[in-house]
């Protein structure tokens, strides 16, 4: 066990580094000697989740890739939320993204669409993002047990908490189970996030975690308001057409 706990710590520092490392960087990251890393890391490149470059630095291998993308069509993922992420950018919000679970201390960028805006906050796929700071840190951490913890705040905000210039506005999505599956997004310059920008973004959220709830099998807890009052929607899909048919 202790061998797997090793092997997968030097797995998880290639993952944060997002970047080639040498051995001696692996050796000062993960607190191990070279030659324990050296002998566990063949194991890791004989099963291709970890490869040595041309110029002896290591990154992670086709492995990785193989295991993202099991992950993501596992829940559907893709399917499901990224459309709703298009729909929140065509509404002209700001970057959209959905964020999961990594560790108890990280949350991981999953998916990403730059808003239309000509300035942008830095997050990408693959990011790595600290679990206790930001919107969607937020919403992992409350509704980790799922439904069990809904509250009048389902939508999470922060303000320059990750980065000082930068905030966010962020909603659950739910599977089977009631199970929380992650966090929708909308991050950008806090200078943009005013309170009636923050309102329609908050209902947007709100409307595509449903939409994504349901094409994943999930419950949209029925205490959650999710009607679109005012606010323009353009789908075919979901809690906003059947407003508007009432309407």
């Amino acid at each position: 066990m202790a061998a797997v706990d090793r092997a997968l710590l030097i797995a998880t520092v290639l993952v944060a580094s997002a970047q080639p490392m040498s051995l001696a960087e692996l050796a000062r990251a993960t607190g191990l000697y070279k030659s324990t890393i050296l002998r566990l890391i063949a194991s890791l490149e004989r099963n291709g989740l970890v490869m040595r470059r041309a110029d002896q630095r290591y990154s992670l291998g086709p492995l990785a890739f193989r295991l993202g993308q099991s992950f993501a069509a596992t829940f559907q993922l893709k399917d499901a939320v990224l459309p709703e992420l298009q729909w929140m950018i065509d509404q002209g919000s700001e970057s959209a993204s959905f964020h999961v679970w990594h560790d108890e201390k990280t949350r991981l960028c999953l998916l990403r669409i730059d808003s239309n805006h000509p300035t942008l906050d830095r997050i990408r796929p693959g990011d790595l993002l600290p679990l206790q700071r930001g919107a969607a840190g937020k919403v992992l951490r409350t509704f980790a047990d799922g439904h069990a913890a809904i509250a009048t705040n389902v939508v999470q905000k922060s303000y320059g908490e990750r980065d000082p210039a930068c905030a966010a506005v962020s909603a659950p999505v739910f599977g089977p189970g009631d199970e929380l599956l992650g966090a929708l997004s909308l991050s950008g310059p806090k200078e943009r996030f005013t309170d009636p920008a923050v309102k329609r973004m908050s209902q947007w959220l709100l409307m595509a975690g449903e939409r994504a709830t349901s094409a994943l099998g999930g419950n949209w807890p029925l205490s959650v308001k999710t009607g679109p009052g005012s606010l323009p929607y353009t789908g075919s899909r979901g809690t906003a057409k059947r407003a508007a048919r009432k309407a």
